[in-house]
C-alpha cells in the first residue's frame, strides 16, 4: 500500500531501498524556506541498522502489511520482552530495543498487536493511551495556574512527562503512547 513520506508514523514499517525498516521516531518539520517534510529516523529490520530520513509530502513510499495477532504482555526478561498469543496460548519474546522507548508504557496483562512478516516478529502496537501514575513533581506555584505552561514529573514507569501545573504527585493521567504526551487526568 503506497502512503505519502509526511503519513508515515513511528511504528510503520515501509519498504525503502530494497529492505524492511520501521519507524522509531517521526518530526515534521517546516523550514522557513521550501517545503515542508518529515524527518523519520528508521531502523532495519534485518540487521538493525539505523537511518535518518526526509521525506516530502509529494513521495510516496510501500508500506508493507503485516499479520497481526492480538497478544497479551507477560513479563520482562533482560533485554527480551515475552508476549503470549490470546488465540493459541503461545509465548513469543521480542527484544526490546525493537519497541524503543516506548516499551516503558508496557504493563503486565496489557493488550497490544504483535505485527509479524513472514513468520518473524517485527513490531508491536501498544494502546493508544495508558493510566499511569505521578510519583514526582514540583509544587504548584501560586499564580503560575493561568498561563499555559507546564512543569516536568516523573511517572510511575520512570519515564519524565510535562504536566499542567495544577497535577499533583499521587495523581493519575493519561499519557499519549506515540507522542509520549500528557492527555489528561484520569478519571
Amino acid at each position: 500500500m503506497k502512503i505519502n513520506g509526511n503519513e508515515i508514523r513511528p511504528g510503520n514499517v515501509i519498504q525503502h531501498q530494497d529492505s524492511l525498516w520501521i519507524a522509531v521516531k517521526t518530526g515534521a518539520v517546516k523550514p522557513g524556506k521550501g517545503p515542508a517534510y518529515n524527518q523519520v529516523e528508521l531502523k532495519n529490520l534485518i540487521d538493525g541498522r539505523k537511518l535518518n530520513e526526509r521525506f516530502r509530502s509529494s513521495e510516496t513510499v510501500e508500506r508493507v502489511r503485516l499479520e497481526q495477532r492480538d497478544h497479551t504482555f507477560l513479563f520482562e526478561e533482560g533485554d527480551m520482552l515475552v508476549f503470549m498469543d490470546t488465540e493459541s496460548y503461545e509465548q513469543i519474546s521480542i527484544p526490546k530495543d525493537l519497541i524503543g522507548e516506548r516499551a516503558a508504557f508496557l504493563q503486565d496483562g496489557m493488550a497490544v498487536v504483535v505485527e509479524s512478516h513472514e513468520g518473524a516478529a517485527l513490531g508491536v502496537q501498544l494502546p493508544e493511551q495508558v493510566t499511569l501514575e505521578i510519583t514526582e513533581t514540583e509544587p504548584t506555584v501560586k499564580g503560575q495556574t493561568a498561563s499555559s505552561s507546564y512543569k516536568p514529573s516523573i511517572v510511575d514507569n520512570g519515564l519524565r512527562i510535562m504536566v499542567p501545573p495544577y497535577i499533583t504527585t499521587g495523581e493519575r493521567i493519561i499519557v499519549n503512547t506515540e507522542t509520549m504526551e500528557f492527555v489528561r487526568r484520569a478519571d
